[in-house]
């Protein structure tokens, strides 16, 4: 916790990941929305199909549809002649023309592919032979009826969305989208036209536009000054939202009121995170709600936005997690970390024939907004490791 000489302890970055999480709940809220409005929505029940895909037996290729038992033997020297037929069912004897997608001809249970045959006159010759269900699909083959194809919880992206339509599937029951409260703090900030003193509030609009991409919706609030009975009550108005995220204010500041506000209507967990940028990010929860305290610099709210309201607002909204993209690239300089604190630094990527090459663009300088913005990705140097030398083989990753 704080005290007036600054953090008695930090926390490991995985501790209070932990911590943060046990605090969070799933959403139970659901919904129903139209099935070219789900995708990216999480499936709040499991869908069973209720009819076969397909729904009959197919040619699966162009060719002809016969009789597998009567092209028994064919090759190139040795041919099977059958005449041409039309309509089913398909004769002893006979071929009939199919197209991909089409329905296989009554007593026909093969397709011969149209390039190992010829025509002659009303008849074809068959160069190769076929078993029987040789280029057919079956129907069902896609999926049987019964068949479980959404399983509860299950993200559905496109592709799942084109199987749904597929059973004519118009509207699917989702879980509600996290509800995610964002209240910019400091007296400082100000909307538009800053005087000397003042600056545009930049954190709140940041963190609101990743929630949005993340799959949460975001409750960007207004400003709100540095005073803890204003404090308290802007927090307090936000209780039952899923997350609550405020930026700036979060330090041991004389101006930094959030903690100790947040223990008066609430209580904060952990204060204080062996992270850099942002260690003086803070966690706890309003009668029930969770809530972050996000650092005021903007690299450091950004850092701590991405390592920890990212994995809360999956666990809310219930979302498969899934790492963030990265590229192996190799150092072009030395960068430099504490041992026992977690290093986020940015870096510009540059491709170099077959290999990227990663230079540091900063490591400290977590005011610096531009610093992030023209940054390619960012190289996490382990709690247990002093740095890495230049030519180190890294991964950069891509968290926009």
């Amino acid at each position: 916790m704080r005290h007036e000489h600054g953090f008695r302890d930090a926390t490991p970055v995985a501790t209070a990941r932990e911590t943060l999480l046990d605090l969070v709940d799933p959403v139970e809220r659901t919904e129903t929305v139209a099935l070219h409005a789900a995708r990216g929505r999480v499936s709040a029940t499991s869908i069973t199909a209720d009819r076969d895909i397909p729904h009959y037996d197919r040619a699966a290729m162009d060719g002809w549809a016969v009789r597998a038992e009567e092209t028994h033997g064919a090759t190139k020297r040795s041919p099977r002649t059958l005449e041409v037929g039309e309509g089913e069912p398909v004769a002893s004897g006979q071929a009939v023309r199919v197209h991909t997608g089409s329905p296989l001809p009554e007593g026909a249970d093969a397709v011969v592919m149209i390039e190992d045959t010829r025509t002659v006159g009303a008849s074809i010759e068959v160069y190769d032979a076929v078993a029987s269900g040789r280029h057919v699909g079956v129907a069902g083959e896609d999926v049987a009826s019964g068949e479980t194809v959404v399983e509860e919880g299950t993200t559905l992206t496109p592709s799942r969305l084109s199987l749904l339509r597929s059973l004519e599937v118009e509207q699917v029951t989702v879980f509600e989208r996290p509800q995610v409260a964002i209240i910019p703090t400091g007296e400082e900030l100000v909307s538009a036209d800053p005087k000397p003193g003042e600056v545009i509030e930049t954190n709140g609009m940041m963190v609101a536009q990743y929630i949005e991409s993340w799959g949460g919706d975001a409750l960007y609030r207004d400003i709100v000054t540095d005073d803890p009975e204003t404090l308290g009550e802007a927090i307090l108005a936000e209780v039952g939202a899923d997350l609550i995220l405020t930026t700036g204010g979060s330090s041991v500041g004389e101006r930094d009121h959030l903690p100790e506000v947040v223990d008066d209507i609430g209580e904060v967990v952990i204060h204080g995170v062996a992270i850099q940028p942002g260690h003086p990010v803070g966690m706890g929860h309003v009668d029930g709600t969770p809530l972050i305290m996000l650092p005021g610099y903007p690299v450091s709210c950004v850092v701590n936005s991405v390592v920890f309201a990212r994995p809360a607002l999956e666990r809310v909204g219930r979302f498969r997690s899934l790492p963030l993209p990265t590229r192996s690239c190799e150092l072009t300089e030395k960068v430099h970390s504490k041992v026992g604190r977690r290093t986020y630094t940015r870096v510009h990527l540059e491709r170099d024939g077959d290999r990227y090459l990663a230079t540091p663009t900063m490591t400290s300088g977590a005011g610096i907004l531009s610093s992030i913005a023209q940054t390619d990705g960012i190289v996490e140097i382990p709690e247990a490791v002093e740095g890495f030398d230049r030519g180190d083989q890294v991964e950069a990753v891509y968290w926009e």
